[in-house]
């Protein structure tokens, strides 16, 4: 296509953008994506077709969907998996009356009504950033995923009129399976799943794609040597759009639930704790996720402050 297509995108409200957008900043690679204060733009590969998109929110509960492709024919998928990405075929007044029940997700779901749940471009991806990021912070995480991009993604090449700072595409499982990923400065057993993962994408490319059950996509997932419980359910809360998917594990979801004297409660302990909140687990874990978040931001600002006061 010589010029962008431009398509406004409908959504059922209440939808809560600042908190999508923060989301997605947190964990924005360099090069790849770009997000700021009113949108998100992203290089992305469909097969052989490259391009970028960037999608801004826009008044009467729509979004502006800017796409440059080299293939029209690529359109339809293109929209598809932005729709998936972000969840903006949800009805978020059923989640919001269920959560809101709950004395600890009531005010966080009345503060920031219509949260959703971040989704992926791709389940290969998504998959690769997860494992990326066990067991080190979200910064960590984003920082090793921008050094594979850039030693391994594919450049994104010239299109014109799209954000000058999309430079490279995610790289293909089939450049990962063989790449020297341990060389990018990870664990020598992360490196390994990684290439397990782009071998097993290559081998049955339908992985990411539909299961029967929310339990049948986690043991398929742990089925994988170096896939544990977070990943698996980090992956299908993401990437397999599971919505009662819930990463129990997760440290930030237990600081979340801690006690006012700093108690945490145990993985197990939280588990039974969100069995109120199914069948919308995952929506649960974002509004805590979100809280968190927030959280740690002003304690580092009452940190600063009194260092600056100190002086």
């Amino acid at each position: 296509m010589d010029s962008p297509v431009i398509l406004d995108l409908p959504y059922t409200p209440p939808y809560h953008w600042a908190s999508m957008l923060d989301f997605l900043a947190a964990r924005a690679i360099p090069g790849m994506e770009e997000v700021w204060a009113t949108g998100y733009a992203r290089a992305i590969a469909l097969g052989s077709v490259h391009g970028a998109f960037i999608l801004e929110p826009r008044p009467e509960h729509r979004v502006r969907l800017t796409v440059h492709l080299a293939d029209a024919r690529a359109l339809p998928e293109v929209v598809s998996r932005v729709r998936r990405l972000f969840d903006l075929d949800t009805d978020p007044g059923a989640i919001d009356s269920h959560l809101g029940r709950d004395p600890r997700l009531g005010p966080l779901v009345r503060a920031h009504p219509g949260l959703r749940v971040p989704g992926a471009w791709d389940g290969f991806e998504l998959a690769v950033r997860a494992i990326l990021g066990q067991q080190i912070s979200v910064a960590a995480a984003t920082a090793l995923a921008g050094k594979l991009v850039h030693a391994y993604g594919e450049p994104l090449g010239s299109l014109r009129g799209a954000p000058t700072a999309l430079t490279h595409l995610f790289p293909s499982a089939i450049r990962l399976e063989s790449a020297r990923i341990a060389e990018l400065g990870m664990p020598r057993s992360r490196a390994v799943t990684l290439s397990s993962l782009a071998a097993a994408v290559l081998d049955d490319p339908a992985m990411f794609g539909s299961h029967r059950s929310l339990e049948e996509a986690v043991a398929r997932l742990r089925s994988m040597s170096g896939v544990g419980e977070w990943t698996a359910q980090y992956i299908a809360m993401r990437a397999l759009r599971e919505a009662d998917a819930f990463p129990a594990t997760d440290i930030a979801l237990l600081r979340a639930l801690s006690t006012a004297s700093g108690e945490r409660p145990s993985p197990a302990q939280l588990l039974a704790r969100a069995e109120a909140w199914r069948p919308w687990r995952a929506y649960a874990a974002v509004h805590l996720w979100m809280a968190q978040a927030r959280s740690s931001l002003a304690d580092l600002k009452r940190q600063t402050d009194r260092r600056r006061c100190a002086a």
